[in-house]
């Protein structure tokens, strides 16, 4: 067992985050590392909630799920065995099926 020692950073209570959890694999055309990198847009349904994600020409539909457990988001302090709170991941938002493609209709195609 590890114990962490947590100190408050006087700012107030952390922010709350969510996982995102994509089935599958999120290749570039390229084959570059994903890490910092624009992904796509995320939006949820004003009536239920239910979050979107947008890939390039595809959109994807999922669903949030709680947490049993929130996790915590910590940052190591320099020179220091204290962590800072960064976080508390409370949900992840799972989208297992295919994408959808986006199809675009212009008006004079009608």
């Amino acid at each position: 067992m590890i114990l962490v020692k947590l100190i408050e950073d006087g700012l107030g209570s952390p922010p709350e985050w969510a996982a995102l959890e994509v089935q599958g694999d999120l290749e570039t055309r390229r084959h570059t590392p994903l890490e910092r990198q624009y992904v796509g847009d995320l939006f949820a349904t004003i009536r239920d909630g239910v979050p979107i994600l947008i890939i390039g020409h595809h959109i994807l539909y999922g669903k949030a799920q709680t947490f049993d457990k929130p996790l915590a988001v910590m940052k190591k302090k320099p020179d220091a065995d204290e962590y800072v709170v960064e976080a508390i991941v409370t949900k992840k938002l799972l989208f297992k099926n295919r994408p959808k493609p986006i199809i675009a209709c212009h008006s004079n195609d009608l």
